[in-house]
């Protein structure tokens, strides 16, 4: 039986149970991570907080994370819903999820690799978890990172990004492999923006921790 986490943006978390379900039918266990970009932000315009982004990772103040959490569990709720009973919702920030407080941003964390027991448990019994990325503080996380950071502390085989675009595009075209090292040089030379940076940083890593990842159609391979 291998292990898998799926991430799924907020944009896409009603899309995704299907595949997710047909993950864990397959005889895989599934741990799943979501976002809740699109909520959040209009959450944050409806309550007139500037919506900024830097690297592709929201600026957080006290007043937004507490929108945060209230979008994250919104998105929560209908993924749970939408994957059935199996499903157990989660916040990363109950489970002991530890992230390294990055200021700049205001309250975000960069997420460390953990294996929560919690996690461990659910995944023995034939659950699937569904985390909502938040860090003990509570710090908000990026989604991309908090999966790419449980799957290396899982030692999970596979890490899928379910995303709105198919995949990493370079001309106008996806391309089907990606090297970390192409990817960094893209990352650096500042070629890429908005919320491919993040998810390729994460697919990155997870992938140089032995982790196969897989944004869309789109494979990172070391």
């Amino acid at each position: 039986m291998s292990r898998v986490v799926v991430k799924c943006g907020g944009a896409v978390a009603g899309d995704a149970a299907a595949a997710i379900l047909a993950l864990a039918d397959g005889g895989h266990e599934v741990c799943v991570v979501h976002g809740a970009g699109p909520q959040i932000s209009k959450e944050m315009e409806r309550y007139g907080l500037e919506v900024e982004f830097v690297g592709g990772r929201r600026v957080t103040s006290g007043a937004a994370l507490v929108l945060v959490r209230r979008s994250l569990a919104a998105v929560n709720a209908a993924l749970c819903a939408a994957l059935g009973p199996r499903a157990l919702g989660l916040f990363g920030d109950e489970l002991g999820l530890h992230a390294i407080h990055a200021p700049a941003l205001g309250l975000v964390g960069d997420p460390l690799p953990c294996r929560p027991p919690q996690l461990e448990q659910a995944l023995a019994a034939g659950r699937i978890p569904v985390v909502a990325p938040l860090a003990v503080g509570p710090l908000n996380v990026n989604a991309d990172e908090a999966a790419a950071a449980l799957a290396v502390g899982l030692e999970a085989e596979r890490i899928l990004f379910v995303t709105d675009v198919p995949g990493v595009l370079r001309h106008g075209s996806v391309v089907e492999t990606i090297a970390a090292a192409e990817a960094d040089r893209l990352l650096d030379a500042g070629e890429l923006e908005g919320g491919i940076v993040p998810k390729l940083r994460a697919a990155v890593a997870a992938a140089r921790s032995g982790v196969r990842a897989e944004i869309g159609e789109t494979a990172v391979v070391v």
